[in-house]
Order: C-alpha cells, then structure tokens, then sequence
C-alpha cells in the first residue's frame, strides 16, 4: 500500500526519484498516466493492468466510457525505475500536469499521485475544510 506524502525534486532531464517507501511496490515497473485534477497517476505495472482490465469491460457504445478511456490509456507511459531510482516523466505529462521543480507525491493506497508542489498546495487548502464531511457522502458508516 503506497501511503505518505513525498516532495522529490524533478531534475532537468524530467526525472523524479520515487520515494523510498514506494519503491519495492514499484520495482517491477510503473505506469505513469495522466489522473484527474491535473495529476498524474503512478501504477504499478500490475495494478495499472487490472484497472485495464476493469475499465474495458465499460461498452464502447458509452460516450462518457470511450472518453475515459481515450484521457486514461492516451497518456499513458511504461516506465522502469533506474539503478538510482529515478523514473522519466515525458514530456506530454510534465505538461499535462504543469510539473515544474518543485513536487508533491502522494500514496492514495494502489497507486500514487504525482502533483507540482504549488497545485497540490492550492488543492490541499481548497479541500481540507469539506475534507471532514466527505465521509458521509462518499463512505457511509466509514468512522
């Protein structure tokens, strides 16, 4: 379970050393694709093939299906951590998600997020107040 929050550094060729704690989980391979609230999602190369294997089963005649499908496999980008542990990030995703040299990399359980450390900040500070209501709209009976 990838968990914590992180703040690596992106250095001039787009790489980002994964954290320490991510690292067994990662080992084997990432995915990297574009998530939502401009992110970028990190797979394990396993779990980003079950959650293939869970989104095309969505009919292709669903509109809002297709689309998700197109954002989610589009921007994808298989990626093997190095000898230092560092993976590259391409260059259409450092875009997507406005990276610059300053990082925030979440654990949200089977994947991680990859945020720039100023979005994730305005996120953070936007959300933390309904943060406490969320359970019983999203979970019931969570807590």
């Amino acid at each position: 379970m990838l968990l914590g929050t992180h703040t690596p550094k992106l250095d001039d060729k787009g790489r980002v050393i994964l954290p320490a704690k991510f690292r067994e989980d990662l080992a084997g391979g990432i995915v990297v694709t574009r998530g939502q609230e401009r992110c970028l999602y990190v797979f394990s190369t396993a779990e980003f093939e079950a959650k293939h294997e869970r989104i095309r089963q969505a009919p292709l005649t669903d509109k809002q299906a297709r689309s998700f499908l197109r954002m989610f496999l589009s921007g994808a980008s298989a990626e093997m951590p190095d000898s230092q542990n560092r993976i590259t990030i391409p260059a259409h995703l450092r875009q997507y998600a406005g990276l610059e040299k300053e990082l925030v990399v979440t654990g949200v359980g089977a994947h991680a997020e990859i945020w720039d450390a100023a979005a994730w900040n305005a996120y953070l500070e936007s959300n933390e107040e309904s943060y406490a209501d969320l359970e019983q709209e999203v979970i019931p009976g969570l807590f």
